[in-house]
């Protein structure tokens, strides 16, 4: 059997972090900023862990190493 193959389009919008947990960034700070207080733009620009429901979709698309 050949190698998995990653998924290009998912190792671009998440990393794998030290503990094998699966970050992405958050929505919603690409456009339409001029409403948004300085705080909570400053809040979206943090990464986040992914939920637990797409955990499983998103780590078969993303391989161990």
């Amino acid at each position: 059997m050949g190698k998995m193959k990653t998924h290009r389009g998912s190792a671009k919008r998440f990393k794998r972090t030290g503990s094998g947990k699966l970050a992405r960034m958050q929505m919603g700070v690409t456009h339409m900023t001029g409403k948004m207080s300085p705080k909570r733009k400053r809040k979206l620009r943090k990464q986040t862990l992914v939920s637990k429901g797409d955990l499983k979709r998103i780590d078969h698309m993303l391989p161990r190493k």
